[in-house]
This record gives C-alpha cells, sequence and structure tokens, in this order.
C-alpha cells in the first residue's frame, strides 16, 4: 500500500519548526479527529487511513500511549508478511499486539508506553531493539530482553533478523496529581475520603460531529450535571489548581514537568505523532479473577509460571530460556485443546504427567465442581496472563481517576499537539470497569477539548469495525 512520502528526516515536533515541516510535507486535519472504539486494535484502521491520506507520514511516526497494558506483543504465529496486507492484518489482531506489526511495517519509530502506578509489565526507563522477520520461523520477533518478550517467546538474536526495523521503548511513570485540598491533607485521611466514581444514569451515544469544548455535553456520553460541572475534573480557563504540574505528587513521584521534558525529547525523533489512549489507563480491572476462583488463579500461576532468566544472561542462557518457554507454552496450549475435545480422567491424567503440569488435576476438578462444561480455551488465555506479573487490577476511586485527569492536563497542554487522537473504551471485555467506562470517557473528552480546542470526535465503537 502507497501511503505516500513522509517529511524530510530528522523533522522535529518542537512547537515552532515541526510544524512548518510537516505543513510541507502532509495533509492538515482542520479539526483535531478523535477516534474513540470499544476494543483497542481497532483503532489501527483510523492510523492507516490518515498515512493513506497523507496526514501522517509513512515512516517514523512517534506513538504516545496512555494504557494499563503494553500492548506490545505480537502474533506468535503470524507470518511477518502480513503486515503488508492491511486486510488479513486488520483480521489477526487483538488487544495485545496490535502496536508490533505497525512498527515492523515501518510505520512507528518510538514508543512511549505511559502507564499509571499499578501497571509493572515493563521495566521503566529506555529499551531500544529491533523488530524483524525471523529467517527461521518468518514471524515477527525482537531482540529486546526484558521478562515482558520473553515471557512470550518472542526474543531471537539480532543475525536471526531480517529487514529489521529499530524501535525506541521509553517506559514512563504517571502518577495522580493530589487536588491542592489533598495536599494538605496525610493519605490515610485522603483515602479515606474518597468515594468511589458515581455511575448512575450514565448512557452511550454516537455520533461523528465538530465540536467546542463547551458543547462537549452534546456529542458523548452524557452525566450527572453535578459531575460534568465538577471543578476538580476540569479546569476550563486551561489552568491547573496550584498544587498541579509540580511536585505534588503521590509516592514522591518526579514531576510533570520533568515527564514532559522526557516525552518532548522523544518526540523529536519523530516526524509526526498519534496520542492513543485506553480508557483502562484510569481504571483497571483483571477480569480472569472474576472468572476464576482465588485457589484456581493461584493453580493457573503455578502452570504458567515464567522461569526468569538469571540478570545478565548471555545470549546463549537466553535462547534457551525461550526455548524451554516455547515448549512450555505448546504443551499446555495442546493440553487445553485436548480438554475442550474431552476432560474426562484419563486425559486430565496423561497431561499432568507431563513435567510442571500436575495442577492440571486440581484445576480441572475446581473447574467442573463449579461449571457443567468448563471453556477450556478461556482457561487457557487466562493461564498466559498469568507468567511472571499478574495483569493490572485497580478500581480507581472518583479521586483517583481526576488526579491521573489533571496530570495528563499536566502533560499534554506542555507537548506538541498530536495529528491525531485515537481512544479504546476497552469496557466489554470489562478490563475498563463497565460501570465507570462513561464517566472516565467524558472525563477525558472534556480534558482533550480543553487543552486542544475543538475536536472532530467520532464514537465508532457501537458500529463494526471500519471498512478501508
Amino acid at each position: 500500500m502507497d501511503h505516500g512520502a513522509g517529511p524530510e528526516p530528522g523533522a522535529g515536533l518542537d512547537p515552532g519548526g515541526a510544524r512548518r515541516a510537516r505543513g510541507r510535507c502532509l495533509r492538515e486535519y482542520p479539526v483535531l479527529p478523535v477516534w474513540v472504539v470499544e476494543d483497542h486494535q481497532d483503532v489501527l484502521p483510523f492510523i492507516y487511513r490518515a498515512i493513506g491520506s497523507k496526514h501522517l507520514p509513512a515512516s517514523n511516526i512517534s506513538f504516545v500511549h496512555l494504557d494499563s497494558h503494553p500492548d506490545l506483543l505480537i502474533p506468535v504465529n503470524m507470518p511477518a508478511d502480513t503486515v503488508f496486507d492491511k486486510e488479513t492484518l486488520f483480521s489477526e489482531l487483538s488487544i495485545e499486539n496490535w502496536i508490533m506489526p505497525a512498527v515492523y511495517a515501518g510505520h512507528i519509530s518510538q514508543v512511549i508506553w505511559l502507564h499509571p502506578p499499578w501497571a509493572h509489565q515493563i521495566s521503566e526507563g529506555k529499551h531500544n531493539f529491533l523488530v524483524g522477520k525471523d529467517v527461521s520461523t518468518t514471524t515477527i520477533r525482537v531482540t529486546g530482553t526484558d521478562h515482558y518478550f520473553l515471557s512470550d517467546g518472542l526474543y531471537v538474536p539480532a543475525d536471526q533478523l531480517e529487514n529489521q526495523k529499530p524501535l525506541n521503548l521509553h517506559v514512563i511513570l504517571i502518577n495522580p496529581t493530589e487536588s491542592s485540598s489533598s495536599c494538605e491533607e496525610n493519605d490515610e485521611v485522603a483515602s479515606a475520603k474518597r468515594p468511589k466514581l458515581n455511575t448512575d444514569d450514565t448512557t452511550s451515544a454516537t455520533s461523528a460531529s465538530s465540536v467546542a469544548p463547551g458543547d462537549l455535553g452534546h456529542s458523548i456520553p452524557s452525566v450527572k450535571k453535578k459531575e460534568a460541572q465538577d471543578a476538580r475534573a476540569l479546569n476550563r480557563a486551561g489552568t491547573l489548581p496550584e498544587c498541579s504540574s509540580s511536585s505534588c505528587l503521590k509516592n514522591g513521584a518526579c514531576p510533570i514537568k520533568e515527564v514532559v521534558k522526557d516525552v518532548c525529547q522523544v518526540l523529536q525523533k519523530g516526524d509526526a505523532y498519534v496520542l492513543d489512549i485506553d480508557l483502562d489507563f484510569f481504571s483497571v480491572k483483571n477480569p480472569f479473577k472474576e472468572m476464576y476462583t482465588q485457589t484456581e488463579y493461584e493453580l493457573l500461576q503455578e502452570l504458567y509460571n515464567f522461569k526468569k532468566p538469571h540478570k545478565n544472561a548471555a545470549e546463549e542462557d537466553l535462547l534457551d530460556c525461550v526455548e524451554n518457554r516455547i515448549h512450555q507454552l505448546e504443551d499446555l496450549e495442546a493440553a487445553f485443546a485436548d480438554l475442550c475435545d474431552s476432560d474426562d480422567e484419563e486425559t486430565v491424567q496423561k497431561w499432568a504427567s507431563y513435567p510442571g503440569m500436575k495442577p492440571l488435576v486440581h484445576l480441572v476438578h475446581s473447574l467442573k465442581t463449579r461449571m457443567e462444561s468448563p471453556d477450556y480455551e478461556m482457561v487457557h488465555q487466562a493461564g498466559l496472563t498469568c507468567d511472571y506479573v499478574e495483569l493490572p487490577h485497580h478500581v480507581s476511586t472518583e479521586d483517583e481517576v481526576e488526579g491521573l485527569i489533571q496530570s495528563i492536563k499536566a502533560l499534554l497542554k506542555d507537548m506538541p499537539k498530536p495529528t491525531l487522537v485515537t481512544v479504546a473504551r476497552s469496557s466489554l471485555d470489562d478490563y475498563c470497569p463497565s460501570e465507570q467506562v462513561d464517566i472516565i470517557q467524558e472525563k477525558v473528552l472534556s480534558l482533550l477539548g480543553s487543552v486542544y480546542g475543538s475536536l472532530d470526535v467520532h464514537l465508532d465503537y457501537s458500529s463494526t469495525s471500519p471498512v478501508l
């Protein structure tokens, strides 16, 4: 697919020169588009559409990703060349693996994962590695050695990759900003006063319209007036409370202005950037914890446990680690596929005799006492999230959501304007709590309006995935 030429190499994203450079090479939207979808992978077609229309360059895009999950895995068995057939590609992607194919395709070169305090899947800091085509399997693999990649068997040495693309990944923590009043209270008192979000009378709407900040209520899910008018949710004058954007952050985090500096330095390496927000950044559930009992979840953790390599492990040790992990996951996948056909005692005992599979007996017995016909494919999917760190689970209070809103506002107001914004609700699969998602969406769109002015908001989540 011919996406058109990108801007001159090295064009930065400083507020002045960047816009002039982009203006010479790229089209500009008259109003900032905001695409809101349900499942996160469904934002990718809109990014590709912007590339095709020359609003985004074909390469060297920076991606600012606010999420409780990195979403940086790779479809394990997908041929790498699938990325060059966009319709097939879109059909292969899931919520956890939709960014890396765009990196391998050459579109995205910098990813900034901004994560809340409860998300720890990838270690803090800078990760520079290669994404390429594994010459032995023809699949997409990486040279990244973080446990996040090793535990999925995605690591290979550089000499095993062709069509290599460098990725600069920056992992940065965002803490909630305390309100001025909260700054004067100790943590115990503040915590006791934090109510849960009021989710009464929320509704959903679907539309695509150009709106000004003051008119956002006509185009996004509505909430009670007292929620929409809460001064803590948004300072419409475009300023923050005196305590915000300073060192008054929880847990001793660095000030937002330092985060702004780090992010802007990364953005200067790219020719344009996309702002991507998953609403579960503000409040998140681990839905599998509600599907299974504590005992069953612990058995899954035992079955899928990832044996980490030693720190500073040699390449040979990393390869052994990955090979063992791949075999472990293949055995588990085969076992649960077998159980889908028959979960009689003979089948269970056969697989329980495999190394490390003894907990399978207790797990199956527990599931069968609670369910007439357990969904073993879903059990396997749950197990894949139980490797080296649990999925984040933190249902936020109203104050915590507000604190993150204010932190993101302080961040965005000092960053260049993105080319487009993508938003994922992530509520139907219960990652963003369904009772909170509409209110969080309202706050996020109001925030975007206060920072950027008029928005072209498209609520796409009630329709089918876009056909481009």
